[in-house]
């Protein structure tokens, strides 16, 4: 086939792509963040379009978490906007009240995403003031794009020296569910996070036999203290106390509670643990039953990894193991920058520019949810914000239709 020829299949391709006039704004990711914006404009009458690439809402929650997961802070902290959680629900909900509590929240504000479409390119028309969000069938055209696919859009996988000549299975936490098909085996564990925490726990209920790399410095904190969840202490000291005081209080509990944690391998950041998620957004591990599990010696921790051989491992202080099974607790990350062409509000990372709590909103109509690096409270912040942002716009510019041509379809509901 010769260039002209190319030339000529792909702008009769493009030219198959229906283009869609959304009669509000294009939000991209169903998870929380999405249905949250979602909800809140149709509280105000306002329609919106979710694109969301999997077949379900909420895909992360569905399809990439452990079986024991559940909400790491008391339900109340965890609310999408205007609904609560139910009355019956623990105060610690799993994954599955989650799930449900999330599709009952989407079905009572009517929010119906469109499955299936994967965001392709994103691009501000400046000539046109629309943006054109194009999946592998349809272009999506609206002045206002909503950016929801969060920080934990795609896992991480870090680049070991002989990863890939191990032997044995090797899986990220987005793909496990469950420590039953680990029995009694050794699962070398690298990440110390709550990921790499919890699947250790996890592992060890199922009898296997945990070793969790610890390279980098994390803290560890009880989740209650007192009765009373250790966030939620935190954030009411926060009100009347400085920081450093409320950190220092933090750290004193949790040495009492816990023991000195850098006695187990699990070094202790230098930055207080309220400070460092405020300024980077790097989240204390809550204890629910890890420490004691590491005192035991039923996880074993190691101080990190120098190559992964067909066998196991060698470690940086110069031991040697072997293992049957390696599972990889390195995290989440942004896919901003895989589809959105106009990144100028983002970092190269995908996170955007402005901090906390000023980076929900770009320009020429383009806002941020679900980045904030505070959860879900975060998220329910930010959806409040932009959905009373686009209302008063919407209600003088909403109703013109005149983007496309004469081809384009109309989509008027939420």
């Amino acid at each position: 086939m010769g260039f002209g020829q190319e030339e000529e299949k792909d702008q009769a391709a493009a030219a198959a792509v229906k283009c869609v006039w959304v009669h509000g704004p294009i939000i991209v990711g169903a998870g929380p963040s999405g249905i949250a914006v979602a909800a809140c404009l149709s509280e105000q009458g306002v329609p919106s379009v979710i694109l969301e690439r999997s077949n379900c809402i909420a895909s992360l929650w569905q399809n990439r978490t452990y079986d024991r997961l559940k909400l790491h802070l008391p339900k109340h902290f965890c609310e999408l906007p205007l609904m609560s959680f139910p009355n019956g629900f623990p105060k610690y909900p799993s994954k599955y009240q989650f799930i449900s509590y999330m599709e009952s929240y989407a079905a009572h504000f009517n929010v119906k995403p469109r499955f299936n479409q994967t965001v392709q390119s994103a691009v501000y028309e400046s000539g046109s003031e629309f943006w054109v969000v194009r999946t592998q069938d349809f272009e999506y055209v609206s002045p206002w794009l909503v950016v929801a696919t969060g920080e934990n859009a795609e896992p991480v996988f870090p680049k070991l020296p002989g990863l890939d000549l191990f032997r044995g299975p090797v899986a990220h936490t987005s793909n496990y569910k469950s420590g039953s098909e680990y029995k009694n085996k050794k699962v070398l564990v690298i990440g110390c996070g709550n990921s790499g925490m919890e699947v250790s726990l996890d592992l060890c209920r199922h009898n296997a036999i945990p070793y969790m790399v610890a390279r980098n410095t994390v803290h560890v904190l009880p989740r209650e203290m007192f009765g009373f969840s250790s966030f939620g202490v935190a954030m009411a000291l926060y009100k009347w106390l400085p920081l450093k005081i409320v950190d220092k209080l933090l750290l004193l509990v949790a040495s009492f509670t816990l023991g000195n944690t850098n006695h187990y391998g699990i070094k202790r950041p230098k930055t207080g643990p309220i400070e460092l998620k405020l300024a980077t957004g790097k989240t204390p591990v809550l204890d629910v039953g890890q420490i004691a599990q590491i005192k035991s010696g039923n996880i074993k921790v190691m101080e990190g990894v120098k190559e992964i051989t067909r066998n196991g491992a060698k470690f940086l202080d110069g031991q040697e193991k072997e293992f049957d099974a390696i599972i990889l607790a390195t995290g989440y990350k942004s896919n901003v920058p895989v589809w959105l062409k106009n990144r100028e509000f983002f970092t190269e990372d995908g996170m955007p520019k402005t901090p906390f709590p000023h980076g929900w909103k770009g320009e020429r109509g383009l806002y941020t949810v679900g980045f904030t690096r505070r959860g879900l409270q975060g998220t329910s912040s930010d959806a409040i914000k932009i959905a009373e942002d686009i209302v008063g716009q919407w209600r003088i510019k909403g109703k013109d239709k005149n983007c496309c041509d004469s081809h384009i379809i109309v989509l008027n509901n939420s």
